[in-house]
């Protein structure tokens, strides 16, 4: 069945959000009915329209989660992706146990709904139970709170950045939370199960800074007599998290670029070469 032969049922009571989803599908080559109530929605279903549903939660006539049932009894193979601004480990749940194919937090990405809606339209709703709850378990894991637009890209900006190997820098006014993304990074990156270990430059002295960053051994050409782990070997296969870095002092800055740009560093006082 090829994209003009599919159709698209939207329900949102918010008439930007149909409008802006009726255009975009519209675009795309599929057919689009939208309305602002669960009840025409269930109507449509019932009397088999529709290849897709795309809905929020919160109706003004009723909670679609209430209606997902019937929709499920009346059209056990329609896949329905749920949108919904309540972010919340109990609304991904929710969606789960009430057979959603998917669950999207507002504000949406509609790059990421397309691709949802083109891989529902492709085939069944397999497995959809177990994507929303990994999705409710990443949520939970992030140790922040917020609903605003600028939170919620920052969650997805954590999501796409954390399972990557990439340095990170993390920027913003002290207090407004630098720390709780460095650990919500770390809890979505692969490197989850290993150590985190923070240092925060401001709170050492350049000589005893280098030394934490890199390690020290005492007697380095006869035997490492009384050897220092540094942190980066500490943080070995986790991740490190350098504070305040602008206060590091400008040699050492360009020591820690060279280790950040080639992923190898000669530790203090020794000639072994180490690798991070």
């Amino acid at each position: 069945m090829n994209a003009a032969a599919k159709k698209i049922l939207i329900a949102d009571d918010d008439a930007s959000i149909r409008l802006v989803l009726s255009q975009a599908f519209t675009r795309l080559g599929y057919q689009v009915r939208a309305t602002g109530n669960a009840t025409t929605l269930l109507k449509w279903v019932s009397e088999g329209e529709g290849d897709l549903v795309v809905t929020d939660v919160v109706m003004p006539d009723e909670n679609v989660f209430e209606v997902l049932p019937r929709i499920r009894k009346a059209r056990p193979g329609l896949p329905v992706i749920v949108m919904s601004a309540q972010n919340t480990v109990l609304t991904a749940v929710s969606a789960a146990e009430t057979g959603a194919y998917d669950y999207l937090p507002k504000p949406f990405d509609l790059d990421r709904l397309i691709t949802l809606a083109e891989q529902a339209l492709a085939g069944p709703a397999e497995g959809a139970k177990d994507r929303a709850r990994a999705r409710a378990e990443r949520d939970e894991a992030l140790p922040m709170i917020g609903r605003s637009p600028a939170m919620q890209e920052v969650c997805r900006l954590i999501e796409r950045a954390g399972p990557t190997d990439k340095a990170i820098l993390i920027q913003g006014e002290s207090g407004t939370g630098k720390e709780l993304v460095a650990r919500a990074l770390h809890r979505v990156s692969r490197r989850a199960d290993k150590p985190l270990v923070v240092i925060n430059c401001a709170a050492l002295p350049e000589t005893l800074l280098e030394s934490e960053l890199f390690g020290h051994e005492k007697g380095a050409f006869t035997g490492a007599v009384g050897a220092k782990q540094g942190l980066f070997e500490l943080a070995d296969g986790g991740t490190l998290m350098i504070d305040e870095i602008g206060e590091m002092p400008g040699p050492l800055q360009a020591k820690l670029l060279r280790v950040l740009e080639d992923g190898s560093y000669r530790r203090v006082g020794s000639v072994k070469e180490c690798r991070v």
